[in-house]
Parts: C-alpha cells; sequence; structure tokens
C-alpha cells in the first residue's frame, strides 16, 4: 500500500495548531514554514483568522464519534476548498502534486491541504487515525502514524504517565 506523504505531513501540521493555536500571523507563518510548507503565497490579515475558523472545523472531525460523521465532516471541508490539484516542482522538490492555486492567501491554501490531506490520512491509514489522547486531563489532538493503527496517546509522556498512573492504581 502505498500511503500519501502529503496526507500526514498536512494533518500534522493541523494537529500541531489544534495544540497550540497561533496567536498572531507571523507565528502561523513561522509554523508553516518549520513544517515544511513552501509559504510563497500572498499572507494578509484575515489568514490568521481563516485558520483559526479551519481548526475549529477540523476538530469537529477529530472528535466525530463514527466514521459517517468523520466522513461527512471531512467532506464539508473538502467542498470549501477552492484550490484544483496542479504538478509542481517549485522549490526544488521534485514534481509533486500541489494542492493550490496561484494567489490564493495562506489561509484558504491551508484549508485545501488540511482538506485533502485528512481525506488522504483517514482513507489511506484508517477512518479512526485521527483521536484525542487517552490520559485523563489531557485533550490534545493526535493524528495515529503508526504501524499497527493503536496510538491513544498525544506523546510517550501522556503515555508513560498514565502506565505509572494505572500501576500504582493496581499496587494499592
Amino acid at each position: 500500500m502505498h500511503l500519501n506523504p502529503y496526507g500526514q505531513d498536512a494533518v500534522c501540521l493541523m494537529a500541531d495548531l489544534t495544540n497550540l493555536p497561533p496567536g498572531s500571523l507571523d507565528e502561523l507563518v513561522e509554523r508553516c514554514l518549520g513544517a515544511g510548507l513552501v509559504v510563497d503565497m500572498p499572507t494578509d490579515g484575515k489568514d490568521l483568522t481563516r485558520t483559526l475558523d479551519l481548526i475549529e472545523r477540523w476538530t469537529e472531525i477529530v472528535d466525530a464519534v463514527d466514521d459517517r460523521r468523520r466522513a461527512e465532516l471531512v467532506n464539508r471541508l473538502l467542498a470549501t476548498a477552492t484550490a484544483h490539484p496542479r504538478l509542481t516542482d517549485h522549490g526544488g522538490s521534485g514534481w509533486h502534486l500541489h494542492y493550490r492555486d496561484n494567489g490564493l492567501p495562506l489561509g484558504e491554501v491551508l484549508q485545501a491541504l488540511v482538506a485533502v490531506g485528512t481525506a488522504l490520512h483517514l482513507t489511506g491509514r484508517g477512518m479512526s487515525r485521527l483521536g484525542r489522547c487517552a490520559r485523563e486531563g489531557c485533550d490534545r489532538v493526535y493524528v495515529d502514524v503508526s504501524r499497527g493503527g493503536a496510538q491513544r496517546y498525544c506523546s510517550p509522556r501522556c503515555s508513560n504517565r498514565d502506565a505509572v498512573r494505572r500501576h500504582r492504581a493496581r499496587r494499592s
């Protein structure tokens, strides 16, 4: 099975933005660049607002209780993405599919990337491959890219803390 990294990269960026929403346009651009996104499109004051709205809609997908609802929400997000896929070799990275029209601002590009990326991730890896951390008191979002698809925690730290808590509970 071929897994498209475009899906993984977009959803991992979205999980990062969801877990710690950007506070400014500069921070948003910096974090997109840090995630490997080539930010060669226009940016403006609306991009942060668009992204915060996208985070809210994407969180609904994460929190969907069943596959049908999750698919319905992904389809809604896909319907609002305005970019058309095209081949590009920008930035010397080799030919690849690009989900953005020329001239779209960053917020709209993110919406297209996240919509397509989430659809690719869920259909390629499994509809349950997004979630919230299972550790009590942690509500961080995770993207399950594990081999077996059994991720339940946002990080090894939360997994270890929960294991210690369970061990102590058994001993007392």
